[in-house]
């Protein structure tokens, strides 16, 4: 078992702590699985050993989020409706 930081839902529950246990594949990919949920966790994307790189990722995806949103908001400035 090792300790891992999950920021896969970093921006709607935060980073989260959790004891996993980690699979290796032929690939080289490595996935935590927590005891009890279904799906895994790729490390280094999804899951880290070290909080400081789950929050400098939890930050690149906070950014990444409100560029995002800046684009809709500006499509919808743009966008108005005509009396027929």
């Amino acid at each position: 078992m090792a300790k891992v930081f999950i920021t896969k839902y970093a921006l709607t529950k935060g980073i989260i702590e959790k004891e996993v246990e980690i699979h290796s594949y032929r690939d080289g990919s490595k996935y935590a699985y927590v005891k009890g949920e279904f799906n895994g966790y790729k490390m280094t994307k999804d899951a880290f050993y070290n909080h400081e790189n789950a929050i400098r990722k939890s930050e690149e995806m906070r950014l990444k989020k409100i560029a995002s949103l800046k684009k809709q908001i500006a499509k919808l400035e743009k966008l108005s409706f005509k009396k027929l």
